[in-house]
């Protein structure tokens, strides 16, 4: 982790399409790019970031996300987004994010991810699962 530093930056673009409109997921019945398509945006920009940096057998997995969707896309334009790194916490990662169409600002986010290790991760998912039995 120790190559992890606050002031990555990674960028993204995704053209919209009807699959990920509100309409279409049913977050809404508007042809627009859908909110929740914009927070899986983050978090996975959020997330490759800094995926290539972990030590073996560990990744990150999203715990806070505060987003602001300020415009709506239409389907067919292009969102881009650029995503930093602004602080760390023990395995903790803050980041800021800023999400843009052709046209405007369109989405702000505040996005934290813990670092864990998958094993442990796993046995405790298997742990709730086995207590519901």
């Amino acid at each position: 982790m120790s190559q992890i530093e606050v002031g990555m930056v990674a960028e993204a673009s995704e053209k919209v399409t009807r699959e990920l409109s509100a309409a279409h997921i049913g977050s809404g019945d508007v042809g627009v790019y859908a909110t929740p398509i914009m927070v899986r945006l983050v978090e996975r920009t959020c997330h490759n970031m800094v995926d290539g940096f972990l030590p073996e057998g560990h990744v990150t997995v999203g715990i806070l996300i505060n987003l602001r969707h300020l415009a709506p896309t239409p389907i067919g334009d292009t969102v881009r987004i650029r995503a930093e790194l602004i602080d760390i916490q023990g395995k903790r990662l803050s980041f800021q994010a800023k999400i843009w169409d052709s046209d405007e600002l369109v989405g702000e986010a505040e996005h934290k991810r813990a670092v864990i290790e998958v094993e442990r991760f796993l046995e405790r998912v298997s742990q709730k699962k086995n207590d519901d039995l």
